[in-house]
């Protein structure tokens, strides 16, 4: 199987992920914040080196790390405290996932909160200009931006962004499921209130095990509740991070993963990983525009990307092509991507897209099998 489809989650990981999950699973276990036993101090000290190592890779060694099973309810513990907070005005970009979109919509059909989209031209080039006149126009209380579209890999200029709606004195959150660990970014600035991260996407950890950062300064109200292993006589939420956030049994296995993980990517630095992505994606490009039938959407030139490409074909519909290709041993996502406003943006709604995407473990091999199943659907057109 040649697989195409590393922004759902990558494949494979790096050895030592598996080494290190087996060895920690057969010879320690143990469950986080559960005992004072040996096994569970083991578990304390391997979630306290993660969090170092995110807060080293990320930049921000004053924010806290908070881990959660998936950046889905990473997202919706953040939106929804901070709407609980008070937020009214919330503007997003075009490309937001519905772990997003969805829980924004289910508050706006209540009448709690107005949802403005950032303005991004047709060119795929974030209007500053207009951006700040929409802030001018309608405060914003919170800004979210997907770092890189799930669609496109398109990569939002959030520094920009983030810095004019501190002018209007805005929460920020970044969501960087497909960026943490590829794309470099300073999370410690100050612009940055949260940060969301997806463990088994560009972290190359395993599934189970995500989180964001966060100030700790910022009043956060709970909307998930249960046990912490801490103050279980109160029944409120502890008010002590990351306490207030982590309820129920940790995923401390996964947690083991993501350590080995971002260890690995910090001993091969991110950007010569992202160098080779790159180098990849343009190899993908170029491959699937020598066919007639497919048509590459959203590549604009003078534009940053990760490495995701979407496409259609001709005469073809996104779910009949992903079965013609793993009818031919090609992984790939096919349909909405989880993502119906960039598709709406896009005018590939409700159709949707073929979704390629690749890493620096994207092997000539995969590249071979690909070429081959593209000459066969095109020779059978």
């Amino acid at each position: 199987m040649a697989y195409f489809d590393n922004a759902a989650t990558t494949y494979p990981k790096p050895e030592i992920v598996y080494q290190s999950m087996d060895q920690f699973q057969r010879h320690t276990g143990g469950s986080f914040g559960r005992g004072n036993y040996g096994f569970s101090s083991s578990a304390k000290s391997i979630v306290d080196d993660t969090r170092a190592a995110l807060q080293q890779l990320l930049h921000c060694p004053a924010k806290q790390v908070i881990f959660e099973p998936s950046a889905t309810i990473s997202l919706n513990i953040i939106i929804q405290g901070i709407i609980e907070k008070g937020a009214r005005n919330i503007y997003i970009s075009p490309f937001e996932h519905n772990a997003v979109t969805r829980t924004l919509h289910h508050y706006e059909t209540k009448g709690l909160v107005k949802v403005v989209e950032l303005t991004v031209n047709k060119d795929l080039c974030y209007d500053i200009q207009r951006i700040r006149f929409q802030f001018e126009n309608t405060k914003p209380d919170l800004v979210i931006v997907s770092h890189a579209s799930n669609v496109i890999g398109l990569v939002a200029p959030v520094e920009e962004i983030f810095t004019l709606a501190k002018e209007f004195h805005s929460l920020t959150l970044l969501d960087m499921a497909q960026t943490a660990g590829l794309v470099d970014c300073d999370i410690g600035k100050d612009i940055f209130d949260f940060a969301v991260f997806a463990g088994h996407k560009t972290l190359l950890g395993p599934t189970g095990i995500s989180g964001f950062v966060m100030k700790p300064t910022i009043d956060l109200e709970p909307v998930f509740f249960g046990g912490t292993g801490f103050d279980s006589a109160n029944q409120d939420m502890p008010g002590s991070l990351p306490e207030r956030f982590e309820f129920g049994t940790m995923n401390t296995i996964g947690v083991v993963g993501l350590n080995a993980s971002v260890k690995w990517i910090l001993q091969q630095e991110i950007n010569n990983l992202a160098a080779a992505e790159l180098k990849n994606r343009a190899r993908l490009i170029e491959i699937l525009n020598e066919y007639d039938f497919i048509s590459v959407v959203g590549n604009c030139d003078g534009r940053d990307y990760v490495g995701i490409v979407s496409c259609v074909l001709n005469d073809i519909s996104s779910d009949t092509a992903g079965q013609l290709f793993s009818e031919r041993n090609i992984s790939v996502r096919t349909g909405l991507q989880c993502a119906p406003a960039a598709h709406r943006f896009l005018n590939t709604f409700p159709a949707g897209t073929v979704r390629f995407s690749v890493n620096c473990f994207t092997t000539d091999e995969d590249f071979d099998v690909l070429r081959e199943a593209l000459d066969d659907i095109n020779d059978n057109l």
